[in-house]
């Protein structure tokens, strides 16, 4: 049976009866589940304190399952963290570096997963960006950045700026065949497109729910492949690192044999609890159907670009395309375009020059129709 859109989007997006979000590639709204998920923890934090806590820590791993299960991942590989920051900051830091090596990754790449590889320098760890061509990264450029010292190749799958969809399989496929480990940054990526770690050779992938999988913010997950449990040295260890009780009378610093090594001491506890809820809601419809939907509504948005007089950026190549739409117009300030859009009730962003439009599952007619209308007018001027 069909999904029906327009009933998920009046039962779990209030945030459409007054705005067209096409922003979800920065912040996405949570839905009304997820909400609801946090309010009640919050109400009954209040009413009753850690008495339930067994309740919400099973719906936790509730959530461990369902992002295991997404990305074809043992849940043992799975651990949660505080944003994609944090889950690379994990990696980069607790890699078995040594003085000359390197690693590599597009100068395209969102700072965050930049700056966490650059501040190895004092440890004699280089940090190789590769320039993208055209808003493109050829993989015969990565290629020719890799040499014998290379260790890790650090990479998006989407370009949080271009849209750029990176082909992870043939990327991984190099690592594999030049020894290299093979880092994923998956929050641009994860609901628009499928992962399969288990067809596809990554090793790690970090991941904040806030943008496409509408969860809150600072609620995100760490993906650490089986074999690079013991070898990947653990920080931030505490309590929940380690496989005996908090409260045994003696200690036993032995970690877990899973990725929660990684996860110290408490959570956040309300943020993974929305987390939890809005991956129920889009692991309901399907991994498949949700990732048809998205990019099925970034194409409907393309054509509300280009009728309102405004140029698709980007790779015109279907494969090389994601959720994300660059547009641009000549002589049109996109920073001013957005500020009318935004009079206009309809969310958009810039990123390095451009505007960046992202709709998601529940974008309708009505939406794209306010955008193509407000898009046009900002080619010429006009405000409300």
């Amino acid at each position: 049976m069909a999904t029906d859109w327009g009933a998920i989007r009046e039962a779990e997006f209030p945030i459409a009866r007054e705005w067209a979000y096409f922003d979800h590639a920065a912040v996405a709204p949570i839905p009304r589940s997820a909400a609801e998920a946090v309010r009640r923890w919050a109400e009954n934090q209040a009413a009753n304190g850690a008495v339930h806590w067994g309740e919400w820590g099973d719906r936790i791993e509730r959530l461990r399952r369902d992002l295991a299960a997404w990305i074809e991942a043992d849940v043992d590989e799975i651990a949660f963290a505080a944003n994609t920051t944090h889950g690379i900051g994990l990696v980069a830091e607790g890699f078995p570096w040594q003085s000359g090596d390197n690693v590599v990754l597009p100068a395209e790449e969102y700072p965050s997963n930049v700056y966490p590889w650059m501040n190895l320098a004092d440890r004699g760890v280089e940090t190789r960006l590769v320039p993208s061509k055209g808003d493109r990264i050829l993989l015969d450029d990565l290629r020719d950045a890799i040499d014998d010292r290379t260790r890790i190749l650090a990479i998006s799958h989407v370009e949080f700026a271009s849209g750029f969809r990176n082909d992870l399989d043939a990327i991984g496929e190099l690592c594999r065949s030049r020894g290299v480990a093979f880092f994923v940054d998956a929050i641009q990526g994860l609901g628009p497109l499928e992962l399969d770690v288990r067809r596809t050779p990554v090793d790690f992938a970090a991941a904040d729910s806030h943008k496409w999988l509408l969860g809150p913010e600072g609620a995100g997950f760490l993906y650490v492949r089986r074999e690079w449990i013991d070898r990947l040295r653990p920080l931030g260890v505490g309590w929940h690192s380690v496989t005996g009780s908090f409260s045994a009378p003696g200690l036993d610093f032995t970690l877990k044999p899973n990725a929660q090594r990684w996860e110290g001491g408490s959570c956040n506890m309300p943020g993974l609890q929305g987390f939890a809820a809005s991956m129920r809601l889009l692991s309901e419809i399907g991994r498949s159907e949700v990732s048809e939907r998205l990019l099925d509504r970034a194409e409907a948005v393309r054509r509300a670009v280009v009728e309102a007089g405004w140029r698709v950026a980007g790779s015109p190549r279907t494969e090389e395309r994601s959720a994300i739409v660059v547009a641009e117009c000549d002589g049109v300030d996109p920073n001013s375009a957005v500020s009318l859009l935004r009079e206009r009730k309809v969310v958009a962003s810039c990123r390095r020059g451009r505007m960046r439009l992202s709709p998601h599952i529940y974008t309708d007619g009505d939406d794209l129709g306010r955008l193509r209308d407000a898009l046009a007018d900002a080619r010429i001027g006009r405000r409300a």
